[in-house]
């Protein structure tokens, strides 16, 4: 039996279809479902229960010694939100039971971190344990990822752990199932509504003059590789530990805009406006995981390129609207 909470989320999702896709029929989705927008992300997929979200600690501490493997996807991931109390709720305390309980009936965890954690990068974007301390989150979503690292990481120390565990920082992941995200959907799903609606697309103007606009760089992450890299955790089980999952490649906000044009079949029309002030001072102009620690653990499957990622994303999905 394999949990998955954040079930009917963007990523959990996508990975309970990549599960059954292998064979893998009895998942238990966690998640709250009262929020009906989130539902076609699991229609058609197999599942043997649907447990609340609020039910979920009491539930995997009576059937733990039945279950295989944990992924904990689901968080609270409105960069946006600033009310700690929220965030120390959903992505810290919460964690805490889940890894606890996991702990004591030896189930093998896989959980979500976030790049928000390397905060402007100051100490690079290696996911290296040593800096875990170190690092300074930019917001109180990216705060509460780098507490639970944090808390992790001594509940290792004192080897209070499952019998395998991995942190996965993701980066800026992108694809299908997020319709229902709104704001905090993806830069290529805004990019694709926005040339749909207007013909056009704006792109943050660069306030450094070490960057020209539009050429502020991420890494992203197409969510079809990294629900491979879950599967390739779950079966090999390799090193346990905090790992970055991105491409290892960053590309520019202008490479996406002009792909996005490209896979719409449509003639290129791009402008740039201020970056917001209140956010400006906070702005990142370079993202790029170090992603050498999971290769050198035995992932051979490799990243789509971005041209690869986007021509899938639109053509297939956000044009037809299908779900994946």
């Amino acid at each position: 039996m394999i949990v998955v909470t954040g079930a009917a989320g963007f990523i959990g999702s996508a990975l309970i279809g990549r599960l059954n896709q292998e064979g893998y029929k009895d998942i238990v989705a966690v998640d709250d479902f009262s929020k009906r927008e989130k539902d076609k992300n699991l229609e058609g997929k197999t599942l043997i229960a649907k447990v609340g979200r609020k039910d979920f600690i009491a539930w995997l501490d009576e059937f733990g010694k039945e279950v295989d493997f944990v992924f904990h996807i689901g968080a609270r991931t409105d960069t946006t939100e600033f009310n700690k109390e929220i965030f120390d709720e959903l992505n810290v305390n919460y964690s805490i039971d889940v890894w606890n309980l996991c702990t004591k009936h030896q189930i093998p965890l896989v959980y979500a971190s976030s790049a928000a954690t390397y905060g402007m990068g100051e100490y690079g974007y290696k996911d290296d344990h040593e800096i875990v301390e170190k690092l300074k989150p930019l917001n109180p979503y990216g705060e509460s990822k780098n507490e639970f690292d944090k808390w992790v990481l001594k509940q290792v120390k004192e080897s209070k752990q499952p019998p395998f565990w991995a942190g996965l920082k993701f980066f800026n992941v992108y694809g299908p199932n997020e319709y229902h995200k709104g704001r905090m959907a993806s830069v290529i799903f805004h990019a694709f509504h926005q040339i749909k609606n207007t013909g056009g697309m704006k792109l943050f103007r660069s306030h450094n003059p070490n960057y020209k606009n539009g050429e502020q760089l991420r890494d992203f992450i197409y969510v079809k590789d990294l629900i491979e890299v879950c599967l390739f955790l779950m079966e090999e089980q390799p090193k346990s530990g905090i790992y970055n999952l991105g491409t290892g490649k960053a590309r520019t906000f202008l490479d996406l805009a002009k792909n996005t044009f490209k896979a719409m079949d449509k003639e290129e029309k791009i402008s740039f406006i201020d970056t917001p002030e209140d956010i400006r001072d906070k702005y990142q102009y370079f993202t790029e995981a170090d992603m050498s620690k999971l290769l050198s653990e035995g992932y051979k499957k490799g990243f789509r390129s971005l041209e690869e990622g986007i021509e899938d994303y639109v053509k297939n999905y956000l044009i037809p609207e299908k779900y994946l």
